[in-house]
């Protein structure tokens, strides 16, 4: 599932979350620090495991540990639950935000069941994502079509014997090493990323070129039939060294650069504010 759609967010915090047996499992620890605020969430997991061991409780034995992104760009294996196994979770953590923060976690499972019924809606729901942080119409239609493209070349890896996680992420950097000369933990120290999704900052142009080489990668892997890890590293090679190529044809064509340290956390930061003064004005005229 493309990156994007692993990042939700609750009251402008983000909140891992993974597709796995047809529904979606977050991380324990980014949901303990919305609702905690503790400067220390995997410490306050930590604790709450031991003392469920210590009174014979098994309350949490639903967590499964799945592999999500870290801010280095890897992923690591992490405590996760289904939305049920999120509900039992915040009955054990007094915080005001646990009503809001319940109806949250039932809309967005809601959604999800209406998306898989209509995949319109996932779009359309995502175009709104972004007018809401300011990008324009041209820029959005652009990203909407490179989450397409991502989609696609998993379900390709998927089926040829790739697996989701490190592999995915091992191929997806070998695709921009060869597209871009940078892998992605590289690309974000250059636009003054974190945890922040790479893409949500990338201009019309990297966008494309990134779409570029992972269609050029799809092909590559069907055209030799790639099976497994290691021949789809050379798939993906191939396809992102093909998108390279025409980079530099554009970039010396063109006399501009196409890689930019630019980024939207001015822009996101700013239609941010906006939205929640409009909101408090709401309210107060309510």
């Amino acid at each position: 599932m493309e990156e994007q759609n692993k990042i939700i967010v609750f009251q402008e915090k983000a909140i891992r979350r993974i597709w796995h047996r047809d529904e979606w499992w977050f991380s324990v620890v980014d949901v303990i620090e919305v609702l905690t605020e503790s400067s220390q969430p995997a410490r306050y997991w930590s604790d709450l495991k031991k003392r469920s061991i210590k009174d014979s409780d098994q309350s949490f034995a639903f967590c499964e540990r799945l592999n999500l992104p870290r801010p280095d760009g890897k992923t690591y294996p992490t405590d996760c639950a289904n939305t049920e196994g999120m509900f039992r979770i915040i009955q054990s953590i007094p915080s005001p935000k646990a009503e809001p923060f319940k109806l949250w976690l039932a809309k967005v499972g809601y959604e999800r069941v209406q998306e898989i019924e209509n995949p319109e809606l996932a779009a359309e729901r995502a175009r709104q994502y972004y007018r809401d942080l300011g990008y324009d119409e041209k820029w959005i239609e652009t990203r909407i079509q490179t989450i397409a493209i991502r989609g696609q070349l998993t379900d390709e890896w998927k089926g040829r014997g790739v697996q989701e996680g490190m592999e995915y992420s091992i191929l997806t950097a070998e695709i921009s090493r060869a597209t871009f000369g940078l892998v992605p933990s590289e690309y974000k120290e250059l636009k003054g990323l974190k945890r922040e999704n790479l893409r949500d900052h990338m201009t019309n142009l990297e966008l494309i070129f990134t779409m570029l080489g992972e269609e050029s990668t799809k092909r590559e892997a069907i055209d030799d039939d790639a099976q497994g890890f290691e021949e789809n590293k050379i798939a993906a090679r191939k396809g992102g060294g093909a998108a390279g190529k025409a980079l530099k044809a554009y970039e010396e064509e063109s006399g501009k650069k196409v890689v930019s340290p630019s980024n939207f956390k001015g822009q996101i930061a700013e239609a941010k504010k906006k939205a929640l003064g409009s909101n408090k004005k709401k309210k107060k005229d309510e």
